[in-house]
Protein backbone atom coordinates (compact mmCIF):
# COMPACT_ATOMS: atom_id res chain seq x y z
CA UNK A 1 0.00 0.00 0.00
CA UNK A 2 1.41 3.38 -1.07
CA UNK A 3 1.79 6.41 1.20
CA UNK A 4 -0.84 8.26 -0.82
CA UNK A 5 -3.41 5.49 -0.36
CA UNK A 6 -2.71 5.44 3.37
CA UNK A 7 -3.21 9.21 3.54
CA UNK A 8 -6.43 8.95 1.55
CA UNK A 9 -7.71 6.21 3.86
CA UNK A 10 -6.83 8.20 6.99
CA UNK A 11 -8.40 11.39 5.67
CA UNK A 12 -11.68 9.69 4.80
CA UNK A 13 -14.24 10.67 7.49
CA UNK A 14 -15.81 7.19 7.28
CA UNK A 15 -12.54 5.68 8.54
CA UNK A 16 -12.04 8.17 11.39
CA UNK A 17 -12.99 5.76 14.19
CA UNK A 18 -10.76 2.99 12.84
CA UNK A 19 -7.83 5.37 12.41
CA UNK A 20 -8.26 6.81 15.91
CA UNK A 21 -8.38 3.39 17.55
CA UNK A 22 -5.41 2.21 15.50
CA UNK A 23 -3.37 5.25 16.52
CA UNK A 24 -4.37 4.75 20.17
CA UNK A 25 -3.19 1.12 20.10
CA UNK A 26 0.03 2.07 18.30
CA UNK A 27 0.88 4.77 20.86
CA UNK A 28 0.03 2.56 23.85
CA UNK A 29 2.17 -0.34 22.59
CA UNK A 30 5.00 1.95 21.48
CA UNK A 31 5.25 3.60 24.87
CA UNK A 32 5.20 0.23 26.66
CA UNK A 33 8.32 -0.91 24.82
CA UNK A 34 9.99 2.48 24.98
CA UNK A 35 9.47 2.48 28.74
CA UNK A 36 10.90 -1.04 29.08
CA UNK A 37 13.95 0.07 27.11
CA UNK A 38 14.36 3.20 29.21
CA UNK A 39 13.96 1.11 32.36
CA UNK A 40 16.72 -1.22 31.11
CA UNK A 41 18.93 1.87 30.73
CA UNK A 42 18.18 2.72 34.39
CA UNK A 43 16.26 5.86 33.36
CA UNK A 44 19.33 7.51 31.80
CA UNK A 45 20.02 10.45 31.87
CA UNK A 46 17.54 11.52 34.58
CA UNK A 47 17.77 8.60 36.98
CA UNK A 48 18.04 10.84 40.05
CA UNK A 49 14.92 12.78 39.16
CA UNK A 50 12.96 9.62 38.33
CA UNK A 51 14.04 7.94 41.58
CA UNK A 52 12.94 10.97 43.58
CA UNK A 53 9.62 11.16 41.73
CA UNK A 54 9.10 7.43 42.29
CA UNK A 55 9.62 7.74 46.05
CA UNK A 56 7.32 10.76 46.25
CA UNK A 57 4.57 9.08 44.20
CA UNK A 58 4.72 5.85 46.24
CA UNK A 59 4.54 7.76 49.53
CA UNK A 60 1.61 9.77 48.17
CA UNK A 61 -0.19 6.60 47.05
CA UNK A 62 0.38 4.88 50.39
CA UNK A 63 -0.94 7.90 52.32
CA UNK A 64 -4.02 8.22 50.11
CA UNK A 65 -4.83 4.51 50.45
CA UNK A 66 -4.56 4.74 54.25
CA UNK A 67 -6.96 7.68 54.27
CA UNK A 68 -9.52 5.96 52.03
CA UNK A 69 -9.43 2.65 53.90
CA UNK A 70 -9.64 4.29 57.32
CA UNK A 71 -11.92 7.29 56.84
CA UNK A 72 -14.18 6.25 53.98
CA UNK A 73 -14.31 2.46 54.07
CA UNK A 74 -13.89 2.30 57.87
CA UNK A 75 -11.51 -0.64 57.66
CA UNK A 76 -9.41 -1.38 60.73
CA UNK A 77 -6.04 -1.43 59.01
CA UNK A 78 -2.56 -2.13 60.34
CA UNK A 79 0.25 -0.32 58.59
CA UNK A 80 4.03 -0.58 58.49
CA UNK A 81 4.94 2.81 57.07
CA UNK A 82 8.65 2.06 56.69
CA UNK A 83 7.81 -0.73 54.23
CA UNK A 84 4.50 0.75 52.99
CA UNK A 85 2.52 -2.31 54.08
CA UNK A 86 -1.26 -2.24 54.40
CA UNK A 87 -2.90 -5.12 56.28
CA UNK A 88 -6.34 -6.01 57.59
CA UNK A 89 -7.99 -9.05 59.12
CA UNK A 90 -9.91 -11.07 56.54
CA UNK A 91 -13.24 -12.86 56.95
CA UNK A 92 -11.51 -16.07 58.05
CA UNK A 93 -9.51 -14.35 60.78
CA UNK A 94 -6.29 -14.37 58.78
CA UNK A 95 -4.45 -11.42 57.30
CA UNK A 96 -4.94 -9.64 53.99
CA UNK A 97 -1.90 -7.65 52.93
CA UNK A 98 -0.70 -5.30 50.20
CA UNK A 99 2.79 -3.88 49.86
CA UNK A 100 2.78 -0.54 48.04
CA UNK A 101 6.04 -1.08 46.18
CA UNK A 102 7.68 1.38 43.74
CA UNK A 103 6.21 -0.67 40.88
CA UNK A 104 2.75 0.19 42.23
CA UNK A 105 3.26 3.93 41.79
CA UNK A 106 1.33 5.82 39.14
CA UNK A 107 4.51 7.06 37.45
CA UNK A 108 4.42 4.72 34.44
CA UNK A 109 0.73 5.42 33.83
CA UNK A 110 1.31 9.16 34.19
CA UNK A 111 4.05 9.01 31.57
CA UNK A 112 1.88 6.73 29.44
CA UNK A 113 -0.93 9.28 29.54
CA UNK A 114 1.34 12.24 28.76
CA UNK A 115 2.94 10.36 25.84
CA UNK A 116 -0.47 9.41 24.45
CA UNK A 117 -2.01 12.84 24.75
CA UNK A 118 0.99 14.83 23.53
CA UNK A 119 1.22 12.74 20.33
CA UNK A 120 -2.48 12.20 19.71
CA UNK A 121 -4.08 14.88 17.52
CA UNK A 122 -6.06 17.63 19.16
CA UNK A 123 -5.93 21.31 20.13
CA UNK A 124 -3.35 22.28 22.75
CA UNK A 125 -5.73 24.77 24.35
CA UNK A 126 -7.66 21.72 25.57
CA UNK A 127 -4.67 19.45 26.14
CA UNK A 128 -3.24 21.95 28.64
CA UNK A 129 -6.08 21.23 31.06
CA UNK A 130 -7.09 17.72 29.98
CA UNK A 131 -3.63 16.17 30.52
CA UNK A 132 -3.35 17.35 34.18
CA UNK A 133 -6.96 16.31 34.82
CA UNK A 134 -6.10 12.86 33.47
CA UNK A 135 -3.09 12.62 35.78
CA UNK A 136 -5.32 13.28 38.79
CA UNK A 137 -7.85 10.67 37.63
CA UNK A 138 -5.06 8.13 37.09
CA UNK A 139 -3.73 8.72 40.60
CA UNK A 140 -7.12 8.14 42.21
CA UNK A 141 -7.75 5.15 39.95
CA UNK A 142 -4.55 3.71 41.39
CA UNK A 143 -5.85 4.36 44.91
CA UNK A 144 -9.01 2.43 44.04
CA UNK A 145 -6.84 -0.34 42.59
CA UNK A 146 -4.68 -0.75 45.72
CA UNK A 147 -7.67 -0.55 48.08
CA UNK A 148 -9.58 -2.97 45.87
CA UNK A 149 -6.76 -5.52 45.94
CA UNK A 150 -6.74 -5.39 49.74
CA UNK A 151 -10.52 -5.52 50.07
CA UNK A 152 -10.86 -8.53 47.78
CA UNK A 153 -8.47 -10.38 50.08
CA UNK A 154 -10.55 -9.27 53.09
CA UNK A 155 -13.91 -10.32 51.62
CA UNK A 156 -12.91 -13.33 49.49
CA UNK A 157 -9.66 -14.69 50.94
CA UNK A 158 -9.92 -18.23 49.57
CA UNK A 159 -10.34 -17.84 45.82
CA UNK A 160 -8.35 -20.40 43.84
CA UNK A 161 -8.70 -20.73 40.07
CA UNK A 162 -6.76 -23.38 38.18
CA UNK A 163 -5.42 -22.67 34.69
CA UNK A 164 -3.41 -25.73 33.74
CA UNK A 165 -0.49 -25.75 36.14
CA UNK A 166 -1.22 -22.25 37.43
CA UNK A 167 -3.14 -21.66 40.66
CA UNK A 168 -4.51 -18.12 40.74
CA UNK A 169 -5.33 -17.02 44.27
CA UNK A 170 -7.29 -13.98 45.41
CA UNK A 171 -4.31 -11.63 45.35
CA UNK A 172 -3.15 -12.62 41.87
CA UNK A 173 -6.70 -12.47 40.50
CA UNK A 174 -7.15 -8.96 41.86
CA UNK A 175 -3.64 -7.68 41.10
CA UNK A 176 -2.86 -9.28 37.75
CA UNK A 177 -6.29 -9.41 36.16
CA UNK A 178 -9.21 -7.45 37.59
CA UNK A 179 -7.59 -4.19 38.67
CA UNK A 180 -4.88 -4.09 36.01
CA UNK A 181 -7.61 -4.27 33.36
CA UNK A 182 -9.63 -1.72 35.33
CA UNK A 183 -6.66 0.69 35.40
CA UNK A 184 -6.14 0.70 31.64
CA UNK A 185 -9.89 0.67 30.99
CA UNK A 186 -10.12 4.04 32.78
CA UNK A 187 -7.30 5.40 30.61
CA UNK A 188 -9.16 4.11 27.55
CA UNK A 189 -12.38 5.82 28.68
CA UNK A 190 -10.54 9.12 29.17
CA UNK A 191 -9.15 8.80 25.66
CA UNK A 192 -12.64 8.06 24.27
CA UNK A 193 -13.94 11.16 26.05
CA UNK A 194 -11.13 13.19 24.46
CA UNK A 195 -11.88 11.89 20.96
CA UNK A 196 -15.68 12.08 21.18
CA UNK A 197 -16.23 15.23 23.24
CA UNK A 198 -13.15 17.46 23.16
CA UNK A 199 -10.73 16.89 20.27
CA UNK A 200 -12.96 18.25 17.52
CA UNK A 201 -14.89 20.74 19.64
CA UNK A 202 -15.38 23.83 17.48
CA UNK A 203 -13.89 27.13 18.61
CA UNK A 204 -16.51 29.64 19.65
CA UNK A 205 -15.91 32.93 17.89
CA UNK A 206 -16.68 35.92 20.04
CA UNK A 207 -18.79 38.54 18.34
CA UNK A 208 -19.10 42.15 19.35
Amino acid sequence: MSIERIKTYCNNPRNRSTVNVGLFILLIISFHYLYLGWQALDYWPVKGAIDGLMVWSVDLLFSQCCQVLDRFLHIDITTVSAHRILAAVNRDGGWARVVVAPECASLKQWLHWIFLMVLFPGPWRHKLWFIPAGLVIIEWTNVVRICGILMMQVWWPNIHIRFGETDINTFHLAHDYIFKVFFYFIIFLMWVFWVEKIKDRPTKNKTK
